[in-house]
């Protein structure tokens, strides 16, 4: 005679018995989703830190003051085509590390190269 009152139930009776149950994610700075929590990074670095690398990033310096061009010229297409970006636009000083000087020039520039069709205003497509 079997005892039903130690019998396990079913995953089905289980799923209809508890619809709304959940199982815990792991949470914190270091869990992965579905994957098991890991522990804080070792530190092993240069900078050390709590996550064991630190950030380093070079710094921009100015390409027309490193290599001391003092004049843009308008008609210099292959040089002005690389501080244009894919649409169309002037890559702003924060991302290609043209110093302010350089920047107005060479802004002033593209636009005059852009008044006499040397540069698109805008990308092909």
């Amino acid at each position: 005679m079997a005892d039903e009152t130690n019998s396990t139930p079913a995953p089905e009776q289980q799923a209809a018995a508890a619809p709304h149950a959940h199982t815990p994610r792991p949470s914190g700075p270091h869990s992965s989703p579905g994957g098991p929590p890991r522990g804080p990074r070792p530190a092993g670095g240069p900078g050390g830190g709590p996550g064991g690398r630190k950030f380093f990033r070079r710094k921009k310096v100015c390409k027309f003051c490193t290599e001391k061009i003092d004049a843009i010229s308008y008609r210099d297409v292959r040089l002005l085509q690389g501080f244009v970006a894919e649409r169309g636009k002037i890559v702003p000083r924060r991302l290609t590390g043209v110093c302010t000087r350089h920047q107005r020039r060479l802004s002033l520039a593209i636009k005059q190269s852009r008044n006499i069709a040397l540069l698109a205003f805008a990308a092909r497509f």
